[in-house]
């Protein structure tokens, strides 16, 4: 898969990243099981998407490989906002960016002007905090 790297399960942490279905997750907890008579020891993932804030599980060996997304973040300057979209120059390379809007109850002040932090996974964007 592009943009991403494959790495054993036992190797992740809380708080970092992983792809499930295509899918960018941040790892909630970990739990490692023993291993038994005749199999090898299992690792529960508490996931959240980055995107949607959902929740699942994802249950493997340790020895399995799972995919890790390239997370790149920057800040960029509002330009304007059409509807549910949000349009911003990237202060690294001042490129134009088209950004979904932030849902009302995560509680962001984005207008026109401001500062924005936006982070980028699996070719997706989103605002994760205002300045």
């Amino acid at each position: 898969m592009p943009g991403t790297d494959r790495v054993e399960i036992r190797t992740l942490k809380v708080g970092r990243f992983c792809v499930v279905d295509d899918e960018a997750y941040k790892i909630l907890s970990i739990s490692k099981s023993k291993p038994g008579k005749h199999g090898s020891a299992k690792a529960r993932l508490s996931l959240e998407s980055i995107f949607t804030k959902k929740k699942i599980s994802h249950v493997g060996t340790v020895t399995d490989s799972i995919n890790v997304p390239m997370i790149e973040k920057g800040t960029a300057t509002v330009t304007h906002i059409e509807g549910a979209e949000v349009h911003a120059m990237n202060d690294r390379d001042y490129s134009m960016m088209i950004l979904p809007m932030p849902d009302a109850d995560e509680g962001m002040n984005v207008e026109s002007g401001n500062k924005i932090m936006w982070q980028e996974a699996l070719g997706r964007y989103i605002i994760i905090r205002d300045h």
